[in-house]
Formats: structure tokens, C-alpha cells, sequence
């Protein structure tokens, strides 16, 4: 699909879709606690729905109804197919953890994007917690059940925070105590903490130390419980940096108090000039005239295509670092962003872990998002902008964020799809 866009005036109010990330947390949790949990306003979109369909083949009853899914959990059965995690790298990574408390043998696999990114240090850690796993040729994830002996696993805390709050996942359901400890510090912090954070609701203490490089559990039994999903503050950047670009936008739906890392977005726009306005439960942003920033992005790199198009609209040179991650993600994003921005006539210079880019009018182009929904929804702000924009694999936005183009639309976004 190609979403064509024009020049734009935009002005709304749109409510923020329910976190992805909380929503597979509380999946994976209800799936840990013997009886039935309930999880009110989940994310319904392709990661989620890769979620529910690894659990459902494991013997995890869920029963989808609009606002809430019930949740039947604590009872894994062995699969007797493979277990397909598309392009959700959360159900991957955090499935080859919980796969060694199921019965038999898990084969996860993967679609291509998600085959290529980083799982080794995972399975590693899991291998000195006594589990028998492994990845073969084909990239597909093999784990024998029954193995999650426990003690002491070591891992490298910058290459994905995931791999620790896998870890976190199934360390109180294993036979001895569990400590972790990370060989370098911890990139995305916030992530961890908002797993600490649902686990607790699930009746799971984990301690921790202060610089997060020591995690400790001593064995527990997760009970079912009722689990509301916050808006989530990624998905919530696109909107929000609209406003910032070209008109007036209400975000509602967004916790003030939230851990998503996310929520920087609100520091970087301040930064950026723009008009913020917070309330309750949400956020308002006008357009105004941007000025360039320097930002660290190591605990939020979702929202460098966020930042980087707003870079691109802003007076002087930005400098975002940090991003080495970005490089992992369903694309290359650093390299993705600087070929985009490029042909929108920007400036921009990529580093290792450094991307700067040059404010200065954008003219319009056609985008290859290369499947990558950040990126397919950054371009389109610049495109609204821009106009005479194209993004290809346009549709690749349902991943996150399956309502994009008509919420663009009903803002007054001039979007054509075919």
C-alpha cells in the first residue's frame, strides 16, 4: 500500500492507543498465574495478535472481548506446531524464556526482519540458568521445557532490555533463586522498570539495585489479577510531533506518571520550542517556530524518527546520540532516516552512534519505510509538511498502530491510500 500526502493543516483531538509494550507484558504475566486474569483496553495490532496466537498454542485460554480479554493461564501444554512470532521481537524474546516451562519443545520462529535481530546473549543467559535451547541454521529458536534450573546468569545490558525482562519473566518459576547481573550498563531502562512494574501487579517482587545492574527473585507463584493498559506515550509521539509541525493537536489517554521512556517526547518538544500544554490525562501541542536540539536517546530509541523529523523542520543543526541500537530495530533506522531525509532535501550526517541533521524546508519525495512502521509514520508528519510526499508499504503501520492514516485523516491530514 501507498499513502500519498499533501500540504496540511491540522487541528483535533485524538485519544493515544493502549501501550504495546504493556499489553504483551500483562499477556505474558496472565499467562504465568494459575486461574483467570483480565486485561481492560489492550492494544489490539499485529505484535499483540503474534502474542495471544504463541500463547493460545501453548494452552493459554484467551477470550477477546472489545475493551478487556480474558486471560486463563498457568497450564502450558506442548505445542504441536511451531510457534510463529511474525515480527514481534517482544514475543520472541521474551516466548524463548517462558518456553522452558513448557512441556516438550518450542520451536519459535520468525518472520525475516525479526530472524536477523539479536537473541544470542538471551540464550545464552538462559543456558547458564540451566535451560536447553539454541537457535539453528534456519534462525528458528529451539527450547526443551522443564529446564529452568536457576542461580546466576550474566549478559550485556546494552544490547536489548528485552532480554532482561524475559529473564525477569520466568526467574520466580524456576527451581532455585535467581540472580542476573549485567556486564555492561543497562541501555532502556525504562523498559525493565515498567516490566518490574506489571510483574508486581501479578503478585511478583523482583529486587533490584540502584544502577540496575544486579536483579534478584527468590521463587513465587504469580496470581491472576486485573490489569488496565495505560495509553501508550510511542504511538502518542506521532500526533503530538504533528502538532508541533503544522497545526493544533489534543492527545488524550496518557499518564502523566507513566515509566514509558517514551514520555522524553514532551521534554524534547519543550526543547524544541514547541507549545506544550499538559493536563490531566493529556497533552496539547501547537505549532511554533522549532529551534535545533541535542539529545541522548539511549533510553528512548523509538522516538529517534519522531525526533528526527522534527529535527528537520527546526532552525540549525540537531545531534541525537546514542541510536547505535536503532540499527537493530525492523530496519536500520539511522541509516533509514538519513536516506529519507536526504531525499527531502535535509542535510544530515550519520554516525556510528550519532545522527545530526540540518534544519531546512523539506520538499516532497517517495519514502521507502522498509517495512518499518516508526519510520513509514515519522515521514508522514514531514510529508504533511512537505507535501507531494509518498510513503511505499505504507500498511506496515498496523504493527503498532493500525488506526494511523485515519487518525492523520481526521485531523485534517490530506492522506490517499491505494
Amino acid at each position: 500500500m501507498k499513502a500519498s500526502l499533501a500540504k496540511s493543516e491540522i487541528k483535533g483531538k485524538v485519544i493515544a492507543p493502549s501501550s504495546k509494550s504493556y499489553t504483551i507484558r500483562a499477556l505474558m504475566s496472565a499467562a504465568l498465574a494459575r486461574g483467570e486474569s483480565e486485561i481492560i483496553q489492550p492494544l489490539g495490532s499485529d505484535d499483540t495478535e503474534a502474542a495471544t496466537d504463541v500463547l493460545a498454542k501453548i494452552g493459554v485460554g484467551i477470550h477477546q472481548d472489545e475493551g478487556y480479554w480474558r486471560v486463563s493461564g498457568g497450564d502450558f501444554r506442548e505445542p504441536g506446531s511451531d510457534l510463529p512470532c511474525r515480527e514481534s521481537a517482544a514475543t520472541l524474546r521474551f516466548m524463548t524464556a517462558i518456553g522452558s516451562l513448557v512441556p516438550g519443545r518450542c520451536r519459535l520462529t520468525s518472520d525475516p526482519s525479526l530472524a536477523v535481530r539479536p537473541i544470542k546473549p538471551l540464550i545464552q543467559a538462559l543456558g547458564q540458568l540451566g535451560v536447553d535451547c539454541h537457535q539453528n541454521k534456519e534462525g528458528v529458536v529451539v527450547i526443551k521445557g522443564g529446564s529452568l534450573r536457576g542461580g546466576v546468569a550474566a549478559l550485556p545490558g546494552n544490547i536489548s532490555s528485552q532480554f532482561v525482562s524475559a529473564l525477569l519473566l520466568v526467574s520466580p518459576l524456576a527451581d532455585e533463586d535467581v540472580k542476573i547481573r549485567l556486564t555492561t550498563p543497562l541501555e532502556s531502562q525504562p523498559f525493565v522498570l515498567m516490566t518490574i512494574e506489571c510483574l508486581k501487579t501479578f503478585g511478583i517482587k523482583v529486587n533490584f539495585s540502584r544502577d540496575l545492574r544486579e536483579f534478584e527473585t527468590v521463587r513465587q507463584r504469580y496470581q491472576p489479577a486485573k490489569y488496565g493498559v495505560e495509553g501508550d506515550w510511542s504511538s502518542a509521539s506521532y500526533p503530538l510531533a504533528l502538532g508541533a509541525l503544522c497545526g493544533e493537536v489534543a492527545v488524550e489517554n496518557l499518564n502523566p506518571e507513566s515509566l514509558q521512556g517514551d514520555k522524553a517526547i514532551l521534554d524534547f518538544l519543550r526543547a524544541l520550542g514547541a507549545s506544550v500544554t499538559t493536563g490531566k490525562n493529556s497533552v496539547t501541542i501547537k505549532k511554533a517556530r522549532l529551534k535545533a536540539i541535542k539529545a541522548n536517546l539511549s533510553d528512548c530509541i523509538d522516538l529517534l524518527p519522531t525526533v528526527a523529523v522534527l529535527a528537520a523542520a527546526a532552525d540549525g543543526v540537531s545531534e541525537f546520540s546514542g541510536i547505535e541500537r536503532a540499527r537493530l530495530k525492523e530496519s536500520n533506522r539511522p541509516s533509514a532516516l538519513r536516506e529519507g531525509l536526504e531525499g527531502m532535501g535535509i542535510k544530515v550526517t550519520e554516525e556510528s552512534n550519532k545522527l545530526s541533521i540540518t534544519g531546512s524546508p523539506a520538499r516532497g519525495s517517495v519514502i521507502d519505510s522498509r517495512g518499518d512502521h516508526r519510520i513509514a509514520m515519522a515521514f508522514s508528519l514531514l510529508g504533511l509538511v512537505a507535501g507531494g510526499t509518498i510513503i511505499n508499504d505504507a500498511e506496515c503501520v498496523s504493527k503498532t498502530y493500525p488506526e494511523f492514516w485515519e487518525i492523520l485523516k481526521q485531523l485534517g491530514g490530506k492522506v490517499k491510500l491505494a
